[in-house]
């Protein structure tokens, strides 16, 4: 079974609240969509990564905004279920952007990222990072994923959501995020999809019956 979830951003407590919300067991995948947050330089994450590895079943994520991408970065990049991961454990892995992936018959386009709006707030190298918003080499990655799959995928994941789904939930589109909004909202008129999923809003809303923005549910795929 998977199921699929929003931020987690480092909490313990709240994401096995989640899970024991739901029927996961050993053998299942738990998709977070972005600002996973467990992956952080500090002695608390650390050890929770140690906890989170002892859980049997598979935890993937997106990145989001706020990720440590210099860490994630110190992690062995291999083929997991037809797409390329930071392998972070043996049972946890990022899903890197831009990457076609087949799970129990599934099959999924991940393009992570997102603009940190606290930005100002934020240390650079510390608890901000650039790697937040995509790369040019990470557009052309994905490009070339999407031709090799006609640009037709069962789930999409992203953090944040096309330009037009922002303004539809009442929130002002941010212009320092216009390229990779604007991308999506591209990909939203020419990929074929079942359901788009997504976080970084902290709702849980759904728009158009086609794009699903999660915080704190979390949804079993059937």
């Amino acid at each position: 079974m998977i199921y699929i979830t929003g931020d987690t951003h480092g909490d313990y407590d709240d994401f096995l609240f989640r899970m024991k919300q739901t029927n996961i067991t050993r053998g299942d995948t738990v998709i977070v969509c972005g600002d996973f947050g467990f992956v952080w330089n500090t002695p608390y994450e650390k050890n929770v990564l140690t906890w989170l590895s002892n859980e049997p079943y598979t935890i993937a994520f997106i990145d989001g905004n706020h990720e440590d991408f210099d860490l994630l970065k110190t992690f062995p990049v291999m083929k997991w279920r037809g797409g390329n991961v930071h392998r972070i454990s043996g049972n946890i892995f990022h899903l890197m952007r831009g990457q076609r992936f087949q799970i129990e018959g599934k099959s999924f386009f991940t393009f992570g990222g997102a603009y940190s709006i606290d930005k100002k707030l934020r240390q650079e190298g510390k608890t901000w990072w650039k790697e937040e918003l995509p790369s040019n080499e990470e557009y052309q990655i994905a490009s070339k994923t999407l031709e090799q799959m006609d640009y037709t995928v069962d789930y999409v994941l992203t953090h944040t959501i096309p330009t037009f789904a922002i303004r539809q939930i009442g929130v002002s589109p941010d212009p320092h995020d216009a390229e990779l909004t604007g991308y999506l909202e591209w990909l939203f008129g020419k990929m074929q999809y079942k359901m788009w999923f997504a976080g970084h809003f902290h709702i849980n809303k759904m728009v158009q019956n086609k794009i699903q923005i999660l915080h704190d549910h979390v949804v079993l795929l059937k």
